[in-house]
């Protein structure tokens, strides 16, 4: 269950992060609500899921899925550019993430 409730962590990490982008500096009133009440939400589960997994494995699988969410979302909806060296990158975030996932 700690995984579960730590991969929705990282979820609402996505959602919070690409909703202050449209908060536009927290200038726009529901895009900035979206954002705080996700950045609770995700806090909350990542919290809950650090009550049986170590630290170091939980921040490093929420902040990554939260980058690599990120990253996508901002290609895919926002048409930030997907060159090679980006996508590389993000490929050895999600290498990391698999590496602490089998380690722990």
């Amino acid at each position: 269950m700690a995984w579960i409730s730590l991969i929705l962590a990282g979820c609402f990490e996505i959602v919070w992060a690409t909703a202050m982008k449209q908060s536009h500096a927290f200038s726009r009133l529901w895009p900035s609500v979206v954002t705080i009440c996700g950045m609770i939400v995700s806090f909350a589960l990542l919290s809950w899921s650090m009550r049986s997994l170590p630290l170091g494995t939980a921040y490093t699988i929420w902040t990554g899925i939260g980058a690599v969410g990120a990253f996508a979302i901002g290609i895919v909806v926002f048409g930030e550019a997907a060159t090679p060296m980006r996508i590389v990158a993000a490929l050895l975030i999600v290498g990391g993430l698999v590496l602490m996932k089998l380690s722990s």
